[in-house]
């Protein structure tokens, strides 16, 4: 039996963090992975996909490089590089993060761990035990009841980011993040892409403003979709998949893509039998993310909130200061930033417009949407979209900022701080902000809603 002051089991976003953080803060600490250091997130997911989004971004650039005066054409996709491209970021910061852990000396176990006591962790015939245990198992790709995942007809994100050809007619259910940023990075790619959701509308998580703005921009692109009519079944053919919809509608496709979300790894992992308490499929925590059990804390998609990995990464660091006696902030959820990478992106933090009505009255509120048409470094990359300011009247501080436009996800730094510490519009309309730089928009939004508006139409 080896005896530490933190056992973490799982070595994804969150558990690796708080294997670093706890580390660093002068702990003994084991780490327990059954799979590869850096999870899901580095090597099947956020990493992974946005390295297909830049080689699709690259792909775009030269399809449209005429209209920026630059004579080129795209040949095709080779998708064997674009792949070795890809795994050699991953590869990269892979290397890197076994390189932090070893020199913090955090102890690295390869295997299939157990919680098997409110202190302990069991791989194979070893126990690891700790003062403190953090649970950070991560998530897995959900299906529906009734729907096959084979691998090469039916497939999962996991599958789409290891295909060696483009499909030239794909399907995609789902039209939440991931669903979006696959039919981005296929329509870019050359394929003929159309999307399914259940919901009215494209990502339903975000302001309606901004799933009708990337409907429109993906009707601009050729990107087809369906919503409001849910999914029914689907036929394997010798050629690939017929998708049938509830109002008999069918569709048919080389491959479909699953996309409807990721189910959180909490069974099968002794978490019941040690008598953790659940919350549906997630296990409760408190605001410290304790569980019911002493010592015993979980992170990351196992609990509620957002499945982001900035999300659990900063729940990992938040534990293992809570464990240092350190009283770190309570996390708020709402603030933490939100990010669709499709082709335009999406960006939010806070509040939607609906939820902010619900919460605080339509009538307690002031709303800008200013035009990214007006922004002088938006035209220079000619994107379209806006950024929409929300704030309390009679000088309220914001409660919710949603963008739509390439490269908006950069500014969701600022737009955090906005939030999280209250800053009313006329707190931010002074400030400078650099010329010309997508981030202006968000000062000249600040200065229209603190009633100065100038490249805006009283």
């Amino acid at each position: 039996m080896a005896n530490y002051d933190l056992v973490i089991l799982g070595a994804g976003s969150g558990g690796y963090a708080a294997a670093l953080r706890g580390s660093q803060l002068g702990l003994k600490v084991a780490l327990i992975e059954r799979d590869v250091l850096g999870g899901t997130c580095l090597h099947r997911g956020c990493i992974p996909t946005k390295a297909l989004l830049h080689a699709a971004e690259i792909a775009d650039g030269v399809r449209e490089s005429a209209g920026f005066g630059v004579q080129a054409t795209l040949q095709g996709i080779d998708m064997p590089q674009v792949n070795t491209y890809k795994d050699g970021v991953v590869s990269r910061l892979h290397k890197g993060l076994q390189g932090l852990v070893k020199h913090r000396g955090v102890d690295y176990i390869t295997g299939d761990g157990k919680f098997v006591a409110p202190n302990s962790v069991k791989v194979g015939d070893q126990v690891f035990t700790g003062k403190n245990v953090v649970l950070a198992t991560g998530s897995f790709p959900k299906s529906i009841p009734g729907l096959e995942i084979d691998g090469k007809f039916v497939i999962t994100s996991e599958e789409a980011i290891k295909l060696d050809k483009v499909p030239g007619k794909v399907l995609i259910l789902g039209g939440g993040v991931i669903g979006v940023e696959f039919a981005s990075v296929w329509r870019s790619f050359g394929a003929e892409v159309t999307v399914i959701e259940g919901l009215p509308r494209l990502v339903p998580a975000e302001d309606e403003a901004s799933s009708k703005a990337l409907d429109r921009a993906f009707r601009r692109r050729g990107i087809n979709s369906s919503v409001g009519v849910k999914f029914a079944g689907v036929e394997k053919t010798a050629k690939g998949i017929i998708a049938k919809l509830e109002d008999g509608k069918t569709f048919e496709a080389d491959l479909m893509l699953v996309a409807v979300g990721r189910g959180s790894a909490t069974r099968n992992q002794g978490f019941e039998e040690a008598g953790l308490q659940f919350d549906g499929e997630l296990l409760q925590v408190n605001d410290s993310l304790q569980t019911n059990l002493p010592n015993v804390y979980a992170v990351g998609d196992i609990v509620r909130g957002p499945q982001l990995a900035h999300k659990g990464f900063q729940e990992g660091i938040f534990v293992a200061e809570h464990i240092a006696g350190l009283n770190p902030r309570i996390i708020d959820t709402l603030a933490i930033p939100r990010v669709t990478y499709s082709e335009p992106e999406i960006a939010s933090v806070g509040l939607t417009e609906n939820q902010a009505k619900e919460k605080f009255g339509a009538e307690n509120l002031r709303t800008i949407q200013y035009d990214l048409a007006g922004n002088g470094k938006s035209q220079i990359l000619k994107t379209a979209g806006f950024i929409k300011l929300i704030a309390k009247k009679d000088g309220g501080p914001f409660v919710g900022i949603h963008m739509v436009g390439a490269r908006v996800g950069e500014l969701l730094a600022e737009a955090q701080l906005m939030y999280s510490w209250e800053a009313a519009p006329e707190d931010v309309a002074p400030y400078l902000h650099a010329h010309p730089t997508m981030s202006e928009s968000m000062g000249e939004a600040a200065m229209a809603l603190s009633g100065k508006p100038l490249h805006v139409h009283d």
